[in-house]
């Protein structure tokens, strides 16, 4: 006989924007035909999350996944892992919670990483320090932060620094589904990278519509333009924390020569260069073939 239960869990999301849990990732516990249990999910939003499982009182069965248990949910059903009933046993028996993460909060990001300058090649470009990101994290502000200052001429072309997933773009207002937002900035485009940290690019517009999450985008592609009225554009990445409210930020290292990278700074100026061999590396053979020609 097979039966089957649903495991109702605590939902939870790092966030300051409400007081409501998002339900955005559901996860159900199935007994199968021999007495164990299939353990599957269901992503609701448009974007991969990452879904951390806690075991507590575990009966008649152990959990041999790695610990911590992280796992990427690509939207739409997932399939976890097996709670295996002991020979000779009664049915596995548990207790469990749930969260859920916009980033990997389990990630090391490579923090030597050589990130393109986003925008247009041969340009000559200056940086700005930034002094606050007011209204990225709702009402309060991180107590620690860094972000990348550029000066921009509005319209022109902004670029992707590293490959990556489009997780969230935003235009001059937000939609009222605040549990599925990744920050409270407007005029954004959001990039889940695959160190599991995300990125932001603040002060563009997507004109083409084509941007839609889940798309995935490539070092040195085209991902939106300058507002008509900007004269700055901000970029940060961040990734979330396990079980605190802090986000931690990352200082990228661009690349600012051929085989050099570093730290931009405000006391000079620039050349953009987009390196193939730089574009390439997080390409398949595949996307290298289609994209780098």
């Amino acid at each position: 006989m097979k039966w089957q239960i649903k495991i109702l869990a605590t939902y939870f999301f790092v966030s300051v924007f409400t007081g409501l849990n998002a339900q955005l990732v559901e996860v159900q516990a199935n007994y199968n035909s021999v007495g164990d249990v299939d353990f599957v999910a269901y992503n609701n939003s448009q974007a991969p999350l990452f879904l951390n499982i806690d075991f507590a009182d575990l009966e008649n069965t152990t959990f041999n996944e790695t610990l911590p248990y992280i796992k990427l949910v690509v939207p739409g059903f997932n399939s976890l892992f097996t709670l295996q009933r002991e020979p000779g046993a009664e049915a596995p028996r548990f207790n469990y919670q749930i969260k859920y993460y916009r980033s990997n909060p389990f990630a090391i990001p490579d923090l030597d990483f050589p990130y393109l300058i986003p925008l247009e090649p041969d340009r000559a470009v200056t940086v700005f320090d930034v002094k606050d990101i007011s209204g990225f994290w709702g009402s309060e502000e991180p107590e620690s932060w860094v972000a990348t200052g550029f000066k921009v001429t509005p319209g022109e072309t902004v670029y992707s620094s590293r490959n990556g997933t489009v997780v969230e773009v935003t235009g001059q207002s937000r939609n009222s589904n605040s549990e599925s937002w990744y920050h409270t900035w407007t005029n954004t485009v959001t990039i889940l990278q695959p160190d599991g940290t995300l990125v932001c690019y603040h002060g563009i517009e997507d004109k083409t519509k084509q941007l839609k999450p889940g798309q995935k985008v490539y070092a040195g592609e085209p991902i939106g333009s300058v507002l008509p009225d900007a004269s700055s554009m901000i970029m940060l990445i961040w990734q979330n924390r396990v079980n605190s409210r802090e986000l931690l930020f990352i200082i990228p290292q661009f690349v600012i020569d051929q085989d050099k990278t570093g730290i931009l700074t405000s006391s000079r100026e620039y050349t953009v260069i987009h390196p193939e061999s730089v574009r390439g590396l997080e390409m398949t053979k595949r996307e290298k073939r289609r994209y780098l020609r």
